[in-house]
């Protein structure tokens, strides 16, 4: 929720920079208007609240509008984030509160076009001396960096969300989930659970079965264990997972050194340890090595394979140190692998009156494990689609002032551009002449939005142990993409008035 709102304030900053620069650099419109009302007798703060008054009159219309499009969209906004949001018109505080923000946000967009346009001078006005100069010009000049600023940094947010995610979900996982399922164990299935597996392998619908105590997404439980190098005040805590001789080939796990256990159960002493696990007790020889439960000290279990490291739990983070323990029953979970050459809508159509009968009280409820592990990724992909779509909706807001402040600035210096024409300047010298001073401006905010991003961002980077570093290359693309928009944008007004027939513009010379 912090999120959206600080998001949200700053999309409506940059719509009410839209508002100061449009009403600023059409001044010259209302000059003569502001001229003649000093001259008849209005003082400057009679002027200030006129202008105040229509920005308030614009702030509310657009309240009005923002209701249709908020109960438009909401049924889309929590198909996004899998929210039940509701509109809370029943709320007397919703209505005290967005008429709040509607107030401030229409004083905040019309006070410095208030300011500024109720303080021309009246004899000057009328007179048509009304110059504005460079230094008028640079307020709007910041306003539009400003609001480039907070476009660039939507940008570089939005390309390092989806970069993060790629990176964790390219990362190997250490097994295959590719037709790998699992389903709760049940009491009558623990019970029936080889006349189960029997029959799933005779039906050629599934390549092998086993069961664990632990789903293959989630470890449900941990250990404590003593061993030769233990340091006498060390813990060493493992995640633990009993499962039957099956389990690394149902996972399509890879051993590394060692064998698996062996299937006729004679390996009840026997645990299988992973790579983190040897590397964090600092096993050089780890094949043999004695154990001991903190809780059964008297009990040696004995290490007989390595297995490589596999994502179990958050992706983000580090393996965490695994123990695999022998057992013939495991009542927590079965996994079973389906056939290559079958589709899984046959496998599982099949699969289901095995399940049926010797499970009858339950239905066929299972789970595809590539899914369980795709839901591990679901907030940051929700934090990378919001990115985009601020950054989407931001960058058109942007354009909406940049496009009409480009007509404006054009249509000032129409006989300016006339008379450069008619010495001989190209449309190309011209359409540079009117977009260069923008593209300095994308320019500097890509400046300003670069560290300002990266700060924020590194912080965000952090929570995450498995993780990207920041790139040269996602603050030079999100600063050239902000760049092509400004220009495309602005060449339009440009190119424009550069085609202008300078006969018409210089009629009135």
């Amino acid at each position: 929720m912090r999120l959206f709102a600080i998001v949200g304030l700053a999309v409506l900053l940059i719509a009410c920079i839209n508002f100061m620069n449009l009403a600023t650099a059409r001044s010259e419109k209302r000059a003569k208007e502001v001229g003649v009302r000093k001259a008849v007798g209005s003082v400057r703060s009679q002027l200030i609240g006129q202008f105040l008054s229509e920005s308030l009159l614009i702030a509310g219309l657009a309240f009005i509008l923002s209701l249709g499009l908020v109960l438009l969209l909401l049924p889309v906004f929590n198909n996004l984030t899998q929210k039940q949001l509701s509109f809370p018109g029943q709320l007397p505080g919703f209505w005290l509160l967005a008429l709040g923000f509607t107030l401030i946000t229409g004083l905040l967009a019309g006070s410095y076009p208030a300011f500024y346009l109720s303080g021309f001078n009246p004899v000057r006005v009328l007179k048509g001396r009304i110059q504005v100069g460079r230094r008028a010009n640079w307020p709007r000049k910041a306003l539009v960096v400003t609001q480039f600023t907070a476009c660039i940094a939507f940008i570089i947010s939005a390309l390092l969300v989806y970069q993060q995610i790629q990176y964790v979900k390219n990362r190997s996982m250490g097994y295959n989930p590719n037709r790998l399922v699992t389903v709760s164990m049940t009491s009558d299935l623990a019970r029936n659970y080889e006349a189960v597996r029997n029959e799933l392998l005779r039906s050629g619908l599934v390549e092998k079965v086993s069961t664990a105590s632990s789903s293959a997404t989630r470890i449900t439980s941990d250990t404590r264990v003593n061993w030769s190098g233990k340091a006498p005040d060390e813990i060493m805590r493992l995640n633990l997972i009993a499962a039957t001789p099956d389990y690394l080939e149902t996972m399509g796990i890879k051993l590394k050194s060692g064998r698996n256990f062996n299937p006729n159960g004679a390996d009840s002493l026997s645990v299988i340890l992973n790579e983190a696990a040897v590397r964090a007790m600092r096993l050089k020889e780890p094949l043999n090595e004695e154990l001991s439960l903190v809780w059964d000290p008297g009990r040696k279990l004995r290490v007989v394979g390595v297995v490589g490291n596999s994502i179990i739990e958050s992706p983000y983070a580090p393996v965490n140190p695994l123990m695999l323990l022998a057992s013939r029953s495991v009542e927590s979970f079965v996994l079973f692998r389906l056939a290559s050459n079958r589709t899984t809508a046959e496998a599982l159509a099949g699969i289901q009156p095995i399940f049926q009968k010797f499970n009858p009280a339950y239905p066929f409820d299972y789970q595809f494990v590539n899914d369980e592990y795709n839901r591990k990724f679901k907030q940051e992909e929700l934090v990378g689609k919001l990115a985009g779509v601020f950054a989407v909706l931001a960058i058109f807001i942007a354009c909406l002032g940049l496009f009409g402040l480009a007509a404006s600035l054009a249509e000032q210096r129409t006989k300016e551009i006339g008379i450069r024409k008619v010495l001989g300047a190209s449309v190309a010298s011209l359409w540079g002449l009117l977009s260069r001073e923008f593209v300095g401006l994308v320019l500097i905010a890509c400046l300003l939005a670069s560290p300002l991003a990266a700060y924020f961002l590194n912080d965000w980077l952090q929570q995450f142990d498995y993780r990207i570093s920041l790139t040269v290359w996602v603050f030079v693309a999100s600063g050239c993409l902000a760049l092509l928009i400004a220009l495309l944008t602005v060449s339009f007004q440009s190119i424009k008035a550069a085609l202008t027939n300078p006969v018409t513009s210089l009629r009135s010379e």
